[in-house]
């Protein structure tokens, strides 16, 4: 199937259930006007709600609806003839039903995709957790860009949610052991289900330390396991059972009480690991407000944690839309 730049852009966003305004309408519209071929339609409805992931596992039945309406306005604007393949789709979304749950998919380099399950609202079960954030996306582009940051390490992930950075880590990046966690329980449920349909086995002695291995070659798939951590509950002693080489955390900086509690949580595991190394730390956010950003960083130092920016990274594996600056931390505990 031809593929190009305007076909993959409506690909990727489709896949991933981007806001339909975000989608190269005008590009499409210029094509169509130039051309009388339905090709590239079908070519588009073929990498969109007839795409494979999307088959094995859809996206919110609404979503599909309002995109298949959009592409058939789009094409009764420019052809008069209709094109059947549009119409018969959408009217198989029209008889199915919506669910509370639908589905985002992410391409990854060497053919590789991540698909997660998500809530169809964006607050629910009084948590933010059940969506993917773009931090989320924009830390895994970084990690994808600095394999080695991860490669045969044991990461911790504070704030996992529904786990998007994570698996993209454990298949891209190959670390030892992967710690997802989170503090809402509804979350967890939903992080361990996504875990599993990404191929991945939980550990199931999830609080039990993770044994060295005498092979230090990188192995295909890590240890993975998902945990309920509270970061005003948690000990040290139950952190030391971790031992991470790395601690990462994406969009965990929306409210401003939240940041004592991670900063809190980051002292302690600098605290329990043995032969006196610290973690690396990597903190991902969007900021929507400077004066959280601000707060973030005033607290990092009333506590003696250093900080620095990492460069922006090169590559832009995954649709978002920049709206705000996100900005990579690396905290030095």
């Amino acid at each position: 199937m031809a593929s190009s730049p305007l076909i993959d852009g409506f690909e990727r966003r489709f896949l991933a259930a981007r806001p339909l305004p975000s989608f190269p309408w005008r590009s499409l519209e210029e094509k169509l006007k130039n051309s009388l071929d339905s090709e590239l339609l079908l070519n588009i409805l073929k990498k969109t709600v007839l795409h494979p992931l999307c088959v094995k596992h859809p996206p919110s039945m609404k979503y599909t609806r309002c995109f298949l309406s959009e592409l058939i306005k789009k094409h009764e604007a420019a052809h008069t003839e209709p094109l059947d393949e549009l119409y018969d789709a959408l009217a198989e979304i029209l008889s199915a039903e919506e669910s509370t749950h639908c589905h985002r998919s992410y391409l990854l380099p060497s053919e590789n995709s991540v698909s997660l399950s998500e809530s169809t609202a964006i607050i629910s079960q009084g948590t933010t957790g059940l969506v993917t954030w773009d931090a989320a996306l924009y830390l895994a582009e970084w990690a994808i860009e600095n394999p080695a940051t991860f490669s045969n390490r044991t990461v911790l992930e504070l704030g996992s949610g529904v786990g998007f950075t994570g698996l993209a880590i454990c298949k891209m990046c190959s670390p030892k052991a992967y710690i997802f966690s989170d503090c809402h329980s509804q979350v967890l449920q939903q992080l361990k289900g996504n875990i599993l349909l990404n191929g991945f086995l939980l550990k199931p002695d999830f609080m039990a330390p993770l044994q060295p291995s005498g092979n230090t070659s990188v192995s295909p798939k890590p240890t993975v396991t998902a945990i309920q951590l509270d970061w005003d509950l948690v000990t040290t002693e139950q952190l030391s059972a971790f031992q991470p080489d790395v601690v990462i955390a994406a969009d965990v900086l929306y409210d401003p009480e939240i940041i004592l509690s991670l900063i809190g949580v980051l002292q302690k595991l600098s605290a329990c690991l043995e032969d006196q190394r610290s973690p690396e730390i990597y903190i991902a956010f969007t900021i929507r407000n400077p004066d959280t950003y601000q707060l973030f960083k005033m607290e990092l130092s009333r506590v003696g944690i250093g900080w620095q920016k990492l460069p922006s990274h090169n590559q832009k594996l995954f649709p978002y839309e920049k709206h705000s600056e996100m900005v990579i931390l690396r905290l030095l505990v």
